[in-house]
């Protein structure tokens, strides 16, 4: 019994140190730690270390286990890099052009995956690399490849992968949505969606249905597909002036919140018949967003929108609990039973998920890094990292 339970505890740990953190953790904003601390000093948590010479960028950091990946843009040309945990810098890779037009720099958060790293940049090239050599295994061109046209902001989706399977959603008419095979890169499948160009946004996987599925906010629709050959299960019309919805759809227990904005605000389906059809449940225009992002915490929705205001909101009925201005808005995630609050004016609040108002406990200001607050932080093994621009900087938040 003894060597049973070691067993089993190095095997646990074995797991946490090789745990992947990719987009928001799991796509939820929600991340598996404990232990963190629930107040911090008055002028913030301890800043481990930083790194400076990133270039430009909004993509977040993400974590195989032993190495962070994080891109930028310099001179127009998008770079690569590979830090260790203790921030030292061991590759730094150009992969091609970025986007430089509408708010230039790199914008798509690195996919680590089995010993390969998946990136898109801008310019809606999807690179594949082996992990540790940086090795180019196999690339794609959505414009060349699948007759995607690029957005008016630029290539911003990540890849979603799922068991052999790398799935994105280029818009092409006749290629709206693929399934690529992630070691090879040759397809698997092709759908034609609804033929209209890509929302800006990533697609998520349900796999609690009868029918596991795809669901990706393309440019004027919501998509749902038979995850196993790209069959259109269902669409839901949703669209606004610029055809973006940068936010990635929430899902639990039969219940899909896609938010957008542009005056779009917040829409609740509810998965029917094992996922093959949706219904609406409520619909809340006021809750609008372009970067934040929400998360849920029990029967609450947080998160900020573009009516400049924190909220709450009860996932199930759409009323909203609160309306708060205290703070600038910005991207939100959770761990450990807190909110963390980033803002696009360089402040980060820790914040007590109370359904009746916004309860800041502590904050403190992001003074390293250049331009916008944009990139959403990432919490690994009791450590908060946070990309401002140029700069990286990793902050101790356990207790």
């Amino acid at each position: 019994m003894k060597k049973l339970l070691i067993s089993l505890f190095l095997t646990a740990c074995f797991i946490q140190l090789n745990a992947q953190i990719q987009w928001r953790n799991d796509r939820t904003g929600v991340y598996n730690e404990t232990g963190l601390m629930k107040s911090w000093p008055a002028d913030g948590p301890e800043m481990l270390w930083h790194f400076d010479g990133l270039g430009r960028g909004f993509s977040s950091v993400s974590i195989d286990g032993e190495r962070l990946f994080v891109t930028g843009e310099t001179d127009d040309k998008g770079y690569l890099y590979v830090l260790g945990m203790d921030g030292k810098l061991q590759h730094k890779l150009e992969y091609g052009r970025e986007f430089v037009n509408s708010h230039p720099g790199a914008r798509s958060t690195v996919i680590p995956d089995g010993g390969k790293l998946y990136l898109v940049s801008g310019m809606m090239e999807l690179f594949c690399y082996e992990t540790h050599s940086l090795k180019l295994l196999w690339q794609k061109n959505f414009a060349i490849d699948f007759g995607a046209e690029n957005t008016m902001h630029g290539w911003n989706g990540m890849p979603l992968i799922v068991d052999e399977k790398l799935i994105v959603a280029p818009g092409g008419k006749n290629h709206n949505v693929v399934a690529l095979n992630k070691t090879t890169g040759e397809l698997i499948w092709s759908s034609e969606g609804m033929g209209v160009m890509s929302g800006y946004g990533t697609p998520i996987y349900i796999s609690d249905q009868q029918t596991p599925l795809v669901v990706i906010m393309m440019s004027d629709y919501i998509l749902g597909l038979d995850v196993s050959n790209g069959q259109m299960l269902w669409s839901y019309p949703r669209t606004n002036r610029w055809r973006e919805h940068p936010i990635t759809p929430l899902y639990s227990n039969n219940m899909l919140l896609c938010t957008s904005s542009y005056d779009t605000g917040a829409l609740m389906l509810r998965l029917t018949d094992g996922g093959k059809t949706v219904s609406k449940v409520w619909e809340v225009n006021e809750l609008t967003h372009q970067t934040g992002h929400v998360v849920k915490l029990g029967d609450y929705v947080y998160g900020a929108g573009e009516k400049m205001y924190w909220y709450c909101v009860d996932w199930h009925t759409g009323k909203i609990m609160y309306q708060d201005r205290t703070l600038a808005v910005g991207n939100i995630i959770a761990a450990d039973g807190m909110l963390y609050c980033y803002s696009e004016r360089g402040e980060i609040a820790l914040v007590n998920p109370n359904p009746q108002k916004f309860e800041i406990v502590s904050k403190f200001p992001v003074t390293l890094g250049t331009e916008t607050h944009w990139a959403h932080p990432v919490i690994y093994q009791g450590i908060m990292y946070v990309r401002h621009g140029d700069s990286l900087m990793a902050y101790k938040i356990i207790q």
